[in-house]
């Protein structure tokens, strides 16, 4: 997905809560803006907005010195998530279609997103959480996720951010035995899961976790490993989480499922749902 005008106040405001995150020095905010105001305006609007967004975390990393801003919040969402695991554990075993009643979570984990401007709170969680469970998901399409499931072999499930990742993990834990590798980020960037949150939340104790070598908030397939290559053209079946992976992988063809909150307008208007949807997007 290409980036539009409409990204641009998004990046600008990411880019004014991560400085204010980083410093109350308000000389070295305003130089931040400025700097970030300067490089949009030279960035080519045909990349995808992760990849946007991926250069301006790079510049405010290089102007603060701080190279992972949210780490203190990844690890708050982790916690808090693992604060939800066992009633979503309970929710899923008492369940007539326990695979649905997992999808329907790992959906609802992805309210998580400081990149979209949410300060997820245990009662944004939990609406989400009720929201995911009783909304009007198209059966076929649950339908074709689940068949998929059903016949593949070899998945490669791509994350998104920490705290959701606690919701991945049930989902995963449903999916089991089958072969899975769950896919992380190369490097910090806003709140997306790296190795250390597989690691605190004990998703590799379940799965084989892999990075896929780049920092971008989504997968630009250019930008990736060799390895995450290899495991990305191996795979039966791909199940992608979010709006980063989906504005990055939407028109690669490979067969993916998308499973995501819809958070902004132009995902929206892309994707044909309402804001706030809770959606499953074959591509």
């Amino acid at each position: 997905m290409k980036t539009y005008l409409d990204c641009i106040p998004c990046f600008l405001k990411q880019a004014l809560k991560v400085s204010r995150l980083i410093t109350d020095d308000e000389v070295l905010q305003e130089q931040i803006i400025q700097q970030v105001i300067k490089l949009i305006g030279q960035l080519d609007f045909t990349q995808t907005p992760p990849a946007i967004a991926e250069k301006v975390y790079e510049l405010i990393s290089t102007l603060t010195k701080c190279a992972d801003p949210y780490f203190d919040i990844k690890k708050d969402s982790n916690r808090m998530a693992m604060d939800f695991y066992p009633k979503m554990k309970e929710l899923i075993k008492t369940s007539s279609n326990p695979l649905e009643t997992a999808i329907r979570l790992a959906i609802a984990g992805n309210i998580i997103d400081f990149g979209a401007g949410i300060d997820a709170n245990r009662e944004i969680i939990q609406n989400s959480i009720e929201d995911s469970l009783q909304y009007n998901i198209p059966q076929p399409i649950l339908d074709r996720l689940q068949s998929s499931i059903t016949k593949a072999k070899n998945i490669l499930y791509i994350g998104d951010n920490a705290g959701e990742i606690v919701f991945d993990k049930l989902l995963i834990e449903e999916l089991l035995p089958k072969k899975i590798t769950y896919v992380v980020r190369g490097k910090p960037i806003i709140n997306d899961i790296t190795l250390t949150d597989a690691i605190e939340t004990g998703m590799n104790d379940l799965v084989q976790v892999i990075e896929n070598g780049s920092g971008a908030s989504g997968t630009i397939l250019e930008d990736c490993s060799p390895e995450f290559i290899q495991h990305y053209n191996d795979a039966d079946l791909i199940i992608a989480k979010g709006q980063g992976n989906y504005e990055t992988l939407d028109r690669e063809g490979k067969g993916i499922f998308f499973l995501l909150k819809v958070k902004c307008p132009i995902v929206a208007q892309s994707t044909n749902c309402k804001m706030g949807s809770s959606i499953i997007v074959e591509k």
